[in-house]
């Protein structure tokens, strides 16, 4: 199974991106789909998780709450998420990841698999 995000780029503060993260490769089970974001120097931070099977509920980070949106389309594999009003704290890699059990949606400890990471950047 590979996780392949893309949409990251260089963008203005107040501008807006949309992420997305592919999966591919065997057949795919997992309870969540979430991302994550890591700026220099500090902690991987979540970001986002929306329910891959069973439901569609989601769930934020506290500093994007109201600015970001996650969705998802199962037919196509794809996970997405959309960033409006970015701030220059916003800047990080981002990267998306799956795993079971959402309850634990937000601790990246567990997550199975994860992609590469697409940058963020957001000039002030």
């Amino acid at each position: 199974v590979q996780l392949q995000a893309s949409g990251g780029g260089l963008v203005q503060t107040g501008g807006s991106l949309r992420l997305s993260c592919a999966v591919s490769g065997r057949t795919f089970s997992a309870d969540a789909m979430s991302w994550f974001r890591q700026a220099p120097g500090k902690e991987r931070q979540f970001v986002a998780g929306i329910m891959w099977s069973g439901g569609d509920s989601t769930v934020y980070g506290e500093s994007v709450k109201g600015r970001f949106a996650v969705s998802k389309d199962n037919t196509e594999s794809t996970v997405y998420l959309r960033m409006n009003n970015l701030k220059p704290e916003d800047t990080a890699v981002y990267y998306c990841a799956a795993r079971t059990n959402w309850r634990l949606v937000r601790f990246s400890t567990g997550y199975g698999y994860w992609g590469r990471g697409t940058l963020v950047t957001v000039s002030s």
